[in-house]
């Protein structure tokens, strides 16, 4: 075991559930002091591969190593390192915030001052309310506020703004963004697009079981030479195939939500120029017109599919 071991290390991990595969030969590399998002429809596998780092579940096939040590045979050592933030927070309804950080610090070797953080989380008015009165955002930031307490050098965030407040969010956005300056490793999963695309260093797109894709969120947006687009919105339910008509060859078009346009394959003047004459000609306003690369939700359904997930 060496610092310079990745924070976690999988290879070829496969885990079944009876006939169903869940996890079917992944790999997957967390660096020191940096953040992965690992990301993936519902059923994918992500939160099995979390559980599998974290030493709740035993691999079927493959070696995992988290901060150099094997979370199965080797938890012991590994559990005061780590800090777990599972879905749902998980814990007993009657107790008050304040108890169950306190708890959590007083099992750390060298704690965060738990008021402190409560404070930070906007809990401190909350923190002699029991467990089950706390609402949905609240459960979350204690959950994310125990994770953390105890000073882990590598953090499993699962979902961790599910059912926040867009305040509540970036709240948590700058705790991450703070935690990989001081060194911590963060493994996350989110359905977040952009919460991958602002935290993350390194993204890991998986379904079925396996990796699809990987790379900086920039290396996945930028990854074909045709990621540019060009966006606009105007009145819903345009005849999208007379546009085409009049685009540069390789473009298309397609109106992902109502009254909001993606021109994609390529955007350059010429393709501006064709969008803004062919919209006036039809008597459209065409407005917020927009070119950048794809988003990371477009590679994302490109890649996954716009089929719903049970």
């Amino acid at each position: 075991m060496s610092s310079t071991d990745p924070a976690v290390a999988v290879r070829g991990l496969a885990k079944r559930y009876g006939s169903v595969t869940a996890v079917a030969g992944l790999d997957l590399r967390l660096e020191r002091g940096t953040v992965l998002a690992l990301l993936g429809p519902n059923g994918a596998g992500k939160t099995t591969t979390i559980e599998v780092c974290e030493g709740f579940l035993r691999p079927d096939a493959g070696s995992v190593r988290v901060l150099g040590l094997d979370p199965n045979t080797e938890g012991e050592r590994l559990r005061p390192r780590i800090g777990v933030m599972p879905q749902g927070g998980g814990a007993y309804p009657g107790v008050r915030a304040d108890e169950m950080i306190n708890l959590v610090a007083a099992c750390a070797a060298t704690p965060l001052d738990p008021a402190w953080l409560l404070d930070v989380l906007g809990l401190t008015a909350a923190r002699r309310v029991p467990y089950k009165r706390l609402s949905g955002g609240q459960r979350q930031r204690l959950s994310l506020a125990c994770a953390i307490v105890g000073r882990p050098e590598l953090v499993f965030l699962d979902e961790p703004t599910a059912g926040l407040d867009p305040q509540a969010r970036r709240l948590v956005w700058d705790l991450v963004t703070a935690l990989r300056a001081d060194g911590v490793s963060v493994l996350l999963t989110t359905h977040v697009m952009e919460e991958a695309e602002t935290l993350a260093d390194h993204v890991v797109i998986i379904d079925h079981g396996q990796v699809v894709a990987e790379g900086s969120p920039r290396d996945l947006t930028l990854e074909r030479p045709d990621a540019a687009q060009l966006r606009f919105r105007a009145a819903a339910g345009l005849d999208t195939t007379r546009l085409s008509d009049v685009l540069p060859e390789g473009c298309q078009v397609h109106e992902p939500a109502p009254g909001s346009y993606v021109v994609s394959g390529k955007a350059d003047p010429q393709v501006l120029s064709a969008v803004t004459a062919w919209c006036a000609a039809q008597g459209v306003l065409a407005e917020e017109l927009h070119v950048g690369r794809r988003s990371l939700e477009d590679v994302f359904l490109e890649l996954t599919g716009r089929d719903l997930r049970s």
